[in-house]
């Protein structure tokens, strides 16, 4: 509780140096696969900052790395209620949803980070793969062909168009 008083007597400006300060080291601890390190510098990122929607989001990353894919959807929850655009945590939950095989789950993520970008190359992707992994192939084949006339060019995509579609 002396704590908290303390935090909260401190300018904003020195709060925000301090936010800004363990936000750099968790991006660093993340890239350098210290992703407890990175979770833990997050929390303090929130602590400090709770409406920081992109603090959540890496925080999401690195529980990823750890495999706490319902603590990962957990942080995207949050980010995304946040900030309701955010289309890579819409794509990141949607991979989280897949890595659960929550097929169903990750289409409906993928939806709406294509609804936020139209253009959004690699949610068509995967959209494509949990089509597929669900039995939906006509619609699995459109979302593969979309991806290709956006510009991937990934030739494994192409062959499994070729075969499939």
């Amino acid at each position: 509780l002396s704590t908290t008083g303390f935090i909260l007597s401190i300018p904003e400006k020195a709060q925000a140096g301090r936010a800004k300060f363990y936000f750099d080291r968790a991006f660093k601890k993340g890239e350098n696969g210290d992703y407890y390190g990175a979770i833990s510098d997050f929390t303090k990122v929130i602590e400090l900052n709770p409406k920081d929607a992109v603090a959540y989001y890496n925080r999401g990353w690195n529980k990823g790395k750890l495999k706490d894919y319902y603590g990962e959807i957990s942080d995207y929850n949050k980010a995304i209620e946040i900030d309701p655009n955010y289309k890579r945590a819409y794509f990141n939950r949607g991979l989280s949803k897949s890595d659960l095989k929550d097929y169903y789950g990750a289409i409906s993520d993928y939806i709406k980070a294509i609804e936020l970008d139209p253009t959004y190359i690699k949610a068509y992707i995967n959209r494509s793969i949990a089509k597929e992994r669900i039995g939906d192939i006509n619609s699995a084949c459109s979302d593969a062909k979309k991806a290709v006339s956006l510009g991937h060019t990934a030739s494994d995509n192409q062959t499994w168009i070729q075969k499939n579609c």
